[in-house]
């Protein structure tokens, strides 16, 4: 035990070490640095975050920001380093869900490296963000439920109700895999599942969640967008075109990063053994697809954007499912190393300009900070001035919100009519963008390393 935790410790800590040079990045410049700005300057119980970018959530990452940052400094170093518990707590949870399937402490240690090779997770480790702390309370609820610890249960969901909207959807999964482990692993009736003890655990664990829920509503009158709010045309439900696209989309999420290879060797393997299908196999079965069937109900009836990391709880799943499958193969060593190979390769895939890739969805992204302070020593070096360039979201911010350094420079939103343009690859553009580009901007600055790119442009008319 004492060997493991220290393992683990040391693990966390250097995620965390190499990590600090990572800015804010894609929706945690909102969750983590402009809300938690908010709540610092305000007080750690004020949770009234200004309208105009409130997103409705519960800013429970911020308030961990504005509490570290009154502690020892707000600076971008301890906003890394305040994620270092959740990120043992998670390693710790994932241990702990391995074993409790894979017996053989050999297997266990091949099984955990494939489960956190997910490209996706890993770009969650070194980035400052809310999913590795609902992620932590997720897994820490689901073994409770596992080892039916009623106490630890509790004690996840009432946490995981309160960090985002998506950690109350993930504690409906919480609810579903319970369910059904109970009627299809236990054989048990949905008499015996809706016991006097079972209902108050979960409306016990409920609480957080729903005090917030009627704070917000009483309080603002509504959650999660308003006439005036910047992200109200997001939200609306789909047509069946846009139903059919939301599927393929969801498809590609999870076949995306190297993934493909865990859902192949999974259909292939319970195609081939399906009669050795067992309970533990059934279980992790009803996990993956349980544990985010609710958040994807909601992804694909609505226009919002469906992030990979939305899905993250049933990609570890699948893929500790793909290596309890595989322990029954032939060839299983050759396999593990395809699965954790694609798995690792994931991370080197970067698409054309004009596909929209989840950035933050992979370690990709790890190039495009060195490149962004060269590019603004570049600009700095040559009096390029910051409030007459415009960029694209996650950089069309103030400097500080990014790099937390107390630079209160800010790009501009782009219009087509600035003097420069600080272009990435990393920023997603629509292909009206990208044309605007191409027909009024010439590059004066072109850096980049490994497919990620940095462009520094100029108006023609200038």
């Amino acid at each position: 035990m004492k060997l493991k935790i220290g393992i683990l410790s040391i693990v966390s800590v250097l995620i965390v070490f190499f990590s600090l040079d990572i800015g804010m990045f894609w929706d945690n410049v909102l969750f983590a640095s402009k809300m938690g700005t908010a709540v610092y300057e305000n007080s750690f119980f004020n949770w009234h975050i200004p309208i105009e970018f409130d997103p409705g959530h519960p800013p429970f990452l911020a308030t961990v920001m504005a509490i570290g940052w009154t502690l020892f400094g707000k600076s971008l170093a301890v906003s890394h380093w305040l994620m270092l518990p959740f990120i043992f707590g998670f390693l710790w949870q994932i241990h702990l869900f391995v074993s409790y399937f894979i017996k053989e402490i050999w297997l266990q240690i091949f099984a955990f490296i494939l489960v956190v090779a997910d490209p996706t997770l890993l770009s969650q480790f070194v980035l400052v963000n809310p999913e590795i702390i609902q992620l932590f309370f997720f897994f820490l609820a689901l073994n409770a439920v596992l080892k039916n610890n009623t106490y630890l249960k509790v004690l996840g969901l009432l946490f995981l109700g309160i960090v985002t909207y998506r950690g109350m959807i993930l504690y409906f999964g919480i609810f579903l895999i319970e369910l059904f482990t109970c009627l299809y692993i236990k054989k048990g009736s949905l008499k015996s599942f809706f016991s006097r003890k079972m209902i108050k655990t979960y409306l016990l664990g409920a609480i957080p969640a729903l005090i917030f829920i009627g704070w917000r509503f009483f309080t603002f009158g509504w959650f999660q967008t308003h006439p005036d709010s910047p992200w109200v045309s997001l939200w609306h439900f789909v047509s069946i075109k846009e139903f059919l696209f939301n599927l393929v989309v969801l498809t590609q999420r999870y076949i995306d990063f190297g993934r493909i290879t865990i859902l192949f060797v999974i259909i292939i393997g319970l195609f081939v053994k399906r009669k050795a299908i067992n309970k533990e196999i059934g279980t992790l079965i009803i996990i993956s697809i349980f544990s985010s069937i609710a958040i994807i109900a909601v992804s694909i009836i609505s226009t919002n954007s469906m992030g990979h990391r939305y899905f993250i709880a049933s990609y570890l799943s699948l893929a500790l499912l793909s290596f309890v499958i595989i322990q029954s193969f032939k060839f299983k060593k050759i396999i593990y190393m395809g699965l954790l190979t694609s798995l690792v390769l994931g991370n080197f895939i970067v698409y054309s300009d004009g596909f929209s890739q989840g950035w933050d969805a992979s370690l990709a992204h790890l190039n495009y900070w060195g490149l962004r302070k060269h590019t603004l020593e570049y600009m700095d070096d040559k009096k390029i001035p910051i409030k007459k360039t415009a960029s694209f979201f996650p950089n069309a911010t103030a400097i500080d919100n990014v790099d937390l350094n107390g630079d209160m420079r800010s790009f501009k939103n782009f219009t087509g009519e600035e003097e420069y343009v600080f272009y990435s690859n990393v920023f997603n553009l629509t292909d009206e963008e990208l044309k605007l580009l191409h027909q009024n901007y010439y590059s004066i600055k072109i850096i980049q390393k490994n497919g990620v790119r940095i462009e520094l442009m100029r108006s023609l008319n200038e």
